[in-house]
């Protein structure tokens, strides 16, 4: 017999008179029954016009919970066919490394979800890890207003990069299309710790550089290395989805570490896992919040490491746009005991479909980062490697990085001045931000981000709400106002638009 979950509408209770949001009430009432066993795994849903009409509320105050517990991975939709309690739920998933540490059963192994039979306990963390929002071809074509972390791809010297292609074609070794070195081209290799060197403090030679597929396998290849099914790594909260995927997916236990105004709280973690085996931070630019790790708090950081033994992942993912001052030595530039793996791409500065990123693994580590990329992929993209490597030999590399920093620094200055003047609303509070390739506009918490950024999304402003990179410390409420890839008619039609969108406050009755 199908179970249903009628029941948890006798017990959710809302107090219309609270400060927390309804529909943060409604997701955190059933969250807690879901956990709790109340709505068991397989529990069949009542439809959210039934929920809204039980009580009292909207549909879409219902809708925007459910939506928030869909992308939690606690439910999951049938179309056609209602929404059910998830069978593998997230916090399980992240007991399931400890667990296995006393033998898994092997009847357990095989329990698998409904809609992948046959993974394996470590499949399955794969497959519900969360990753960053995937946008369709569709999407990038329309150019969809406000998307983060695209660079501004009309502005990029593709004839120049055609030309050099077309002579690398024009002069190709065979020997290059065999198998290479794992960890990369070696001229590339050197061009970019040249560049590290100069550009980010990084102190390392070639031999250090790993030539990866983006920093996504950076990330994933750090986490095969260096953790064990159930070692505890600290992650930023809120932060990086695809960090957060990788890590869970190596049989991490995951511990949220909040962000202050200096970056990773070094003693809230300590708090939390005195001895974690890694820690996953974005120092130059803390995604999504833009605050850069102070110097002090860097330096702390490094000593914790030393002391316990911690690996650090250095994600500096935007690391070339910083629009005032000098930006703070990198943390692999300040270690002194080699605890530091740094990490960068090309996906922002150049163009996302490239696909090369590096690492600069620490003297000891690089026979095993090199054994590990070889059985990961060998190598791959040659041709572009050697491309890109003419590019930076012939200085195109940072003459396109200086027009691209003015460019952006002009772009957000434009937002700025559209967000003040068509400030109807005030409700959108924006701070300038010396780094990176996006602002962080906050909302009052009547105006829940979620619900902002769905209702944006109907007319093609696509407005990523901070709360979803929320893991535990779910504070912020906010929108992710990305500016680098749009011109300023673009910008300024799209702030006047958000600002018409948040006048309209009908659609907000009932949270």
């Amino acid at each position: 017999m199908q179970k249903t979950g009628s029941s948890i509408l006798l017990t959710l209770m809302l107090d219309h008179h609270a400060s927390t949001p309804l529909y943060q009430q409604i997701y955190s009432a059933m969250r807690q029954a879901i956990l709790s066993g109340s709505l068991p795994a397989g529990t069949r849903l009542p439809s959210t016009r039934t929920f809204a009409s039980t009580l009292g509320v909207s549909r879409t105050t219902v809708i925007v919970a459910f939506e928030q517990l869909l992308y939690e991975g606690y439910l999951r939709g049938q179309v056609g066919n209602g929404t059910y309690v998830e069978e593998s739920l997230p916090d399980e998933l992240l007991r399931l490394p400890q667990s296995s540490q006393q033998g898994p059963s092997k009847d357990a192994d095989r329990v698998a979800h409904p809609h992948t039979p046959g993974l394996s306990a470590r499949g399955r963390l794969i497959a519900a890890a969360p990753v960053a929002p995937i946008q369709s071809w569709e999407q990038v074509i329309l150019r969809q207003t406000f998307r983060h972390g695209i660079p501004a791809l009309h502005e990029f010297p593709f004839k120049l990069w055609a030309r050099l292609a077309h002579k690398r074609w024009q002069k190709i070794n065979p020997d290059y299309f065999g198998y290479s070195d794992p960890a990369g081209y070696r001229p590339l290799r050197q061009e970019i710790a040249a560049y590290l060197q100069t550009a980010r403090g990084v102190r390392c030679s070639e031999e250090q550089i790993i030539i990866v597929a983006g920093s996504q396998q950076a990330i994933n290849l750090a986490a095969q290395l260096l953790i064990d099914p159930g070692d505890d790594v600290w992650i930023e909260d809120p932060g990086y989805l695809g960090a957060r995927g990788a890590l869970l997916s190596s049989g991490a236990h995951l511990v949220p570490v909040p962000v202050d105004a200096e970056g990773i709280e070094l003693e809230a973690g300590i708090r939390m896992s005195p001895r974690a085996r890694l820690i996953y931070t974005t120092p130059s630019h803390q995604f999504p919040t833009g605050v850069t790790m102070s110097l002090a708090r860097r330096l702390a950081l490094l000593r914790h490491a030393t002391r316990t033994g911690a690996w650090i992942l250095e994600d500096d993912y935007d690391g070339e746009y910083r629009y005032t001052g000098h930006p703070l030595a990198s943390l692999q530039g300040l270690d002194q005991a080699g605890r530091v793996i740094y990490i960068g791409t090309f996906s922002k500065v150049m163009f996302p479909g490239l696909r090369l990123g590096y690492l600069v693994a620490p003297p000891d580590l690089i026979d095993a980062f090199s054994a590990a990329h070889a059985a990961a992929d060998r190598n791959s993209h040659m041709l572009d490697q050697m491309v890109l490597a003419d590019f930076m030999v012939e200085e195109h590399f940072s003459r396109h990085v200086r027009r691209m920093r003015a460019l952006y620094a002009s772009r957000q200055e434009i937002m700025l001045d559209a967000l003040q003047k068509e400030d109807a609303t005030g409700l959108l509070t924006v701070q300038p931000d010396e780094a990176g390739m996006h602002l962080c506009a906050h909302l009052p918490a009547a105006y829940p981000d979620v619900l902002v950024s769905k209702r944006a999304a109907e007319q093609d402003l696509i407005l990523t709400a901070i709360s979803r990179y929320a893991y535990q410390h779910s504070t912020r409420n906010g929108l992710i106002l990305g500016y680098t890839s749009f011109d300023e008619q673009e910008i300024r039609t799209g702030i006047r638009h958000l600002q018409q969108l948040l006048s309209q406050q009908d659609w907000l009755s009932g949270l």
